[in-house]
């Protein structure tokens, strides 16, 4: 499943071309998603000007004056800018229509969303009990020490739910937690508040330069050009399992934690 980095990179490669934009409607050919799109979204977007592009968590937010659009990439979802006249595949299933080109929504596995909102976004179902954004002044050591301190569970496992913080999914979770020389299996209630401001940071540096390299290859995941992330060159412990650890030669280890498999290095991230 696309992670933050992959929706950020989406995010970036879509804004250029609907900032400002006036949409003329859209094209719902599968509204049969992981929930109904609305059967008069067409009606709903023309001629709306869109205001602003942003990212909450995996969601991406199309701002109109009247509402927002959520867009969710599920499992296999992707975005492209392509001209009107580009052929329709068989899982294109929404395009949003800018005159002479369309921003087409494709989903093989349809477990993504695109969902419209009138109101505050903070009072969506889907958005109010999100925690923090990594990449914001808004996470910190502190606010992640203040979060788990009365957490028996793996840290792992609390690193990767919403409540806590936004957007670290399972490649970042363990690549941030290797950099941070935290084992993945460590209660959360028994790290310091040193740990914590250690793997704050990690997390924030993990991510971003996942952002830069484009996100990573995942089985679905391509941007808007229809490329490819490049991350997974940098990984130091994911899916790198019995592979020499590149800071101390040690065989990489792997485990199961929480139905998803968990990568550490014995003896750069001690128990």
């Amino acid at each position: 499943m696309p992670e933050l980095p992959e929706v950020e990179t989406t995010r970036r490669g879509v804004a250029p071309y609907l900032d400002g934009a006036t949409l003329q409607g859209a094209i719902v050919r599968d509204g049969r998603l992981r929930w109904p799109v609305p059967p008069d979204l067409d009606a709903i977007l023309s001629g709306l000007t869109v205001r602003a592009v942003t990212r909450r968590a995996k969601y991406l937010i199309v701002h109109f004056d009247s509402g927002s659009l959520l867009i969710h990439l599920g499992m296999s979802g992707s975005l492209r800018y392509v001209p009107a006249t580009t052929p329709v595949q068989k899982h294109d299933h929404i395009d949003l229509k800018l005159g002479s080109h369309v921003l087409r929504y494709r989903d093989p596995r349809r477990f993504g969303a695109m969902l419209w909102h009138v109101g505050p976004l903070e009072f969506h179902p889907l958005l109010q009990a999100l925690g923090p954004e990594p990449l914001t002044d808004d996470f910190n050591g502190d606010v992640l020490y203040a979060a788990i301190s009365k957490r028996s569970a793996a840290i792992k496992l609390v690193i990767m739910d919403n409540h806590v913080v936004v957007g670290v999914g399972n490649i970042y979770a363990n690549e941030s937690l290797f950099h941070a020389g935290i084992n993945p299996t460590r209660a959360a209630c028994e790290l310091s508040r040193a740990d914590c401001h250690a793997l704050a940071t990690e997390i924030k540096r993990v991510l971003a330069l996942a952002i830069e390299a484009g996100g990573s290859t995942l089985r679905d995941f391509v941007n808007t050009e229809g490329k490819s992330g490049y991350f997974q060159q940098d990984y130091y412990v994911y899916d790198r399992q019995e592979q020499a650890c590149r800071i101390c030669s040690s065989p990489i280890r792997q485990i199961r934690q929480g139905q998803r498999s968990s990568y550490y290095c014995p003896l750069c991230q001690p128990c």
